[in-house]
């Protein structure tokens, strides 16, 4: 089984669930993980598209942080069939005095954490301290971290890793395209210049169990392509041992995920 663990699908912003299931098809993908967008905190789209392909999806969500029940509301979506729920690693919410409020409440109600920022805010203590006032929560860390472009030593990114201290984390791994600049010329075959290591650097923190791959469609297709996503980790050397491959591109997202 393929999971892709980070796409977006929308009637407002990106493209309908149609088109990500097309490329799905294309490619071989068997389930994902529908991620909502920033601003959007009706989630009704994702959960009526979703409920009309069986199991095919899951559904992350999004609680606005001017709520003034947040705590109520994810009680609501949880019941709605969310899957998780879209928090950054210093997000607020007007109506918590402690924000490790929501955290903790995810892992009462079985909702996965899907958290978005960059290494740097990945990396701060606030974050890594919420891991640990809440173990019985599930946190996967968007993007790689969010380390983008970036240039060595990678010290925010190296920072960031020491999450995998904490069993209760995981982390999708994305298309080359995030993390290496596109050739000025594309030729005909797929490739991708000076490609930094920090695949391997992930592998080394977290393990290939606890390693998924997420395209980030349809963002993605503007660098290389949902295809070339997948290809890009398929191929990629650092999970060429044994069975790595596998936990990255969709073993650790079944078990994480529930699918």
């Amino acid at each position: 089984m393929i999971i892709d663990t980070h796409c977006h699908a929308g009637q407002n912003w990106f493209l309908p669930i149609e088109s990500l299931e097309f490329e799905m098809n294309q490619s071989g993908v068997d389930g994902a993980v529908l991620i909502q967008h920033g601003g959007t905190y009706d989630n009704d789209y994702l959960f009526v598209e979703a409920a009309k392909r069986g199991d095919r999806f899951k559904v992350v969500v999004l609680v606005d942080p001017v709520d003034s029940d947040p705590l109520g509301t994810l009680e609501k979506l949880s019941e709605q069939g969310a899957a998780g729920v879209r928090i950054a690693p210093d997000g607020e919410f007007n109506a918590l005095s402690d924000v490790t409020e929501i955290w903790r409440k995810c892992g009462e109600l079985g909702l996965v954490v899907s958290s978005i920022g960059d290494d740097k805010r990945f990396s701060s203590a606030n974050f890594k301290k919420i891991i640990d006032d809440c173990p019985d929560t599930q946190i996967v860390i968007e993007h790689l971290a969010g380390v983008g472009i970036a240039d060595a030593p990678y010290t925010d990114y190296k920072s960031a890793l020491e999450c995998a201290q904490r069993p209760n984390t995981t982390i999708k791994v994305p298309g080359l395209g995030e993390i290496t600049s596109r050739p000025q010329i594309l030729l005909p075959g797929f490739h991708f210049d000076n490609i930094p290591p920090l695949f391997e650097m992930a592998y080394e923190a977290f393990g290939a169990d606890r390693m998924m791959w997420g395209s980030d469609y349809p963002p993605s297709a503007g660098r290389e392509g949902y295809r070339n996503t997948l290809e890009g980790v398929r191929n990629h050397p650092a999970f060429a041992s044994g069975s790595d491959i596998d936990w990255v591109l969709g073993k650790t997202a079944a078990r994480v995920w529930g699918f």
